[in-house]
């Protein structure tokens, strides 16, 4: 099996080519720097895998117009060589934020799309590009939604927990009951593998591990992974809101905005994915990737 791999220098990108290039699997890495990619696709190859994009930039300080030039242009250049190539599988790595910005129960695929962000945007136009195409024979595309990917390498969000954590700073936030949706890497490149393997139909599919944590697990996960005992406060609901409240009028750390992203839900169904592949479960539970990842930060 040959296989094109765009983005292949990033956290997902570097991962995923390991992992199939043990698996067999013939890699070829094309860069989109410059219009020299279109003479790299490989006729030959069974499947290109579109990594390459520009990242949700939570800073907010991007140009705008570079999410829709990469994130949009380019993946529709690509997959218009792709419809006149002999290739016969597409993966288009979108976002659930091109879905949603907040979920309200578990966040599936037949949601109305409803991305506030530019990077979620940008997103979106590139997937209603690709489905509104009429396919040719023999061919697939499959857009793929993944929620926060983890793994060695790759901090993120995680890393201001751990930090916290590390320190014995005790969690403040413990009253505050919710559910995200993770995805280990290790999860990613075994669900990519099997798609690559089998002939399941063309479609969106959310990319999540089976089971969603609480904040409140997750600090639990962390002090597990590094031996410590967790300090949660359960202090009052009322008492934490106020203290936002003052936050928004004093510009203090903690504001009203902040806290919703510390105790928001964002849960995300991988049913569909697991249903097409006829499994049951990923070979990683939730936590079982999260203390892999978490254990990678004492290396650093």
């Amino acid at each position: 099996m040959k296989v094109i791999i765009t983005g292949h220098s990033g956290f997902v990108g570097t991962n995923l080519s390991y992992y199939l290039d043990n698996q067999n699997v013939n890699i070829s890495n094309v860069s989109l720097r410059n219009d020299e990619w279109k003479s790299k696709i490989d006729q030959n190859s069974d499947a290109v895998i579109h990594l390459a994009g520009k990242a949700h930039d939570t800073s907010d300080v991007s140009n705008p117009d570079e999410y829709y030039k990469v994130n949009r242009d380019l993946t529709i250049e690509l997959f218009n060589e792709f419809l006149v190539s002999d290739i016969k599988k597409f993966f288009y790595f979108s976002s659930v934020k091109a879905a949603a910005d907040t979920v309200v129960d578990s966040l599936t695929e037949d949601v109305e799309p409803n991305p506030i962000t530019h990077y979620g945007k940008s997103k979106i136009e590139a997937e209603n590009y690709i489905t509104n195409q009429k396919l040719p024979e023999g061919k697939k595309v499959y857009i793929i939604r993944p929620c926060m990917i983890h793994g060695p390498g790759n901090k993120g969000n995680l890393n201001l927990l751990y930090k916290l954590v590390e320190k014995g700073i005790p969690w403040p936030l413990a009253a505050f009951e919710n559910k995200r949706s993770f995805l280990s890497i290790d999860n990613l490149n075994f669900l990519i593998h099997q798609m690559l393997k089998k002939n399941i139909p063309s479609g969106i599919y959310n990319f999540a591990d089976d089971k969603s944590i609480s904040t409140n697990e997750l600090i639990l996960t962390i002090n597990i992974a590094l031996g410590k005992t967790a300090k949660l406060w359960k202090i009052s609901k009322d008492l934490i809101e106020g203290i936002a409240g003052f936050g928004d009028k004093l510009h203090l750390p903690l504001n009203t905005e902040r806290l919703k992203k510390l105790t928001e839900s964002y849960v995300v169904s991988n049913q569909k994915i697991k249903s097409a592949l006829g499994i049951d479960k990923l070979p990683f539970s939730a936590e079982e990737g999260l203390i892999k990842t978490i254990k990678s930060f004492k290396t650093k």
